[in-house]
């Protein structure tokens, strides 16, 4: 059976080595205040888990997808290599169906990047009817979201190398 431990970025490979984890955050500013909170509970639980990273801004959430596979590619082309990746932005409802299509593609976009190229994404976009359920969610002393997306990045990298898959 294999567990992982989302409190400690202490992955080991299946060979029981250490892997100290390099996690690229995407983040989406189109609310600059939420996507802040956002970021300081992903930081802050990545640096508590011992991780590194680096962190890139888009301008909304059907961004992140793009600049997730985007990284990916550079990867593969001799950029810098992230063994997972921390979506963090925010949707919230308006009077139109632009909130489902927003809400819904990148959703949609972030689970087939795990599943279509084994990508480890922590999904931190916010779908939320107001700003305050958004500010609530965000705030690492309430919610915490975005710390909850890195802790599942970091999960779900621990998972990958304890049962062997490459990147």
């Amino acid at each position: 059976m294999v567990t992982a431990s989302t409190s400690s970025a202490r992955i080991r490979s299946a060979e029981g080595t250490e892997i100290k984890p390099n996690v690229l955050i995407v983040e989406a500013t189109f609310y600059p205040e939420i996507s802040r909170l956002l970021l300081d509970g992903a930081t802050a639980a990545l640096e508590r888990g011992g991780a590194y990273f680096d962190s890139i801004a888009v301008p909304g959430a059907l961004e992140i997808p793009t600049a997730i596979y985007l990284a990916m590619k550079g990867g593969e082309h001799g950029g810098k290599s992230y063994d997972g990746y921390v979506a963090l932005g925010c949707v919230i409802r308006g009077e139109t169906y632009h909130f489902d299509i927003v809400a819904g593609q990148s959703g949609r976009a972030l689970v087939d990047l795990g599943l279509n190229f084994g990508l480890c994404v922590g999904n931190g976009i916010l779908t939320v009817e107001n700003e305050e359920q958004a500010l609530a969610r965000a705030n690492r002393e309430r919610g915490d979201k975005g710390g909850d997306a890195a802790r599942a990045c970091l999960a779900l990298i621990d998972i990958r190398h304890r049962l062997g898959v490459r990147r």
